[in-house]
Parts: C-alpha cells; sequence; structure tokens
C-alpha cells in the first residue's frame, strides 16, 4: 500500500510554508505585541548613538541627563530619547531586558557589571570590545575598552 502525503498542500494552508520561506530567507515574522527584530535593532543604534554624542558630560550620582549622568542615567537617557523606557538603576535594568550571551551580543546591547553582591555598573555596547559608559565621580562620558571578564548583556525590547 503506498502513502500520499498532501503535506504542502496542508502546510499552505496553515501559513507554514510562509513562514519557513521566510526563515529560509533570512527573514522575522513579527507577533502582535512584540518588537521586530529590525525594529529593536534600530532602537539600540538610536540609543547608541544618543549615548555617544554625551561624550565629555560630567558623571554626577543621581543624574539621568541632559548634561550630567551615572552608568544608569546615561542607559535610561539613551533609551528614552530612542523610544524605550528602562528603570532607574542597573540592577532594574538588567531585570528588564532579554539575556543574552557575549558571543550573541550586538551594539546597542547593555553591559552590566556584576559581583557577588549584585549588579553594580552599566553601559552600551558599542563593538569591539568597547562600551559608552559613565565610569565614575571625577569622570566623563567616555568610550572604554570592557575591562572584566565579570559583565552580563541584555537586550533591550
Amino acid at each position: 500500500m503506498t502513502v500520499r502525503m498532501h503535506t504542502p498542500n496542508l502546510l499552505a494552508r496553515t501559513g507554514t510554508v510562509a513562514a519557513l520561506t521566510l526563515v529560509t530567507l533570512g527573514g522575522t515574522t513579527i507577533t502582535p505585541g512584540t518588537t521586530g527584530g529590525a525594529e529593536a535593532a534600530s532602537v539600540s543604534a538610536h540609543a547608541l548613538r544618543v549615548a555617544a554624542s554625551k561624550r565629555g558630560s560630567p558623571y554626577q550620582y543621581g543624574a539621568q541627563g541632559p548634561d550630567t549622568f551615572d552608568c544608569s542615567g546615561l542607559t535610561l537617557y539613551s533609551f528614552l530619547r530612542a523610544g524605550r523606557a528602562l528603570p532607574r538603576t542597573a540592577a532594574a535594568q538588567y531585570s528588564r531586558t532579554r539575556h543574552v550571551t557575549a558571543d550573541s551580543r550586538r551594539r546597542g546591547d547593555l553591559v552590566f557589571f556584576h559581583s557577588a553582591n549584585g549588579i553594580y555598573h552599566v553601559g552600551i555596547y558599542a563593538g569591539d570590545g568597547r562600551m559608552w559608559h559613565a565610569p565614575k565621580a571625577g569622570s566623563t562620558v567616555r568610550l572604554e575598552r570592557i575591562w572584566s571578564p565579570g559583565v552580563w548583556y541584555g537586550r533591550v525590547r
């Protein structure tokens, strides 16, 4: 007995062929209520440009811009200008992001420094192992090499 498969017709009727075609061609599907990959990348790129535009702005504990910043104030300000609201502290920002590995990090992802006591610093990944951040009192917003292997990455949705 020969079994005839009618899978292509079933797949076409359910839209699976379209989804498989998108995956094959490198496209994405958008689910209502979620941000598409291209839109998220655009938001992150915009936030990265905002952070870079603040180069030289003085560090001030608790400051959220537009002229002075602390670390989480810079990330909050940058993403807010790009259309995404973040919580105030670095730890709360980490909780609000989609966690990604170092191998899958992208420009515009957040870089979180942590220790046994929790998350203590955040910056915006600029590529090539560097980030924009507001380091500490007496310094200014700057582009700097990530100096510690003790970092986690988060993608703003």
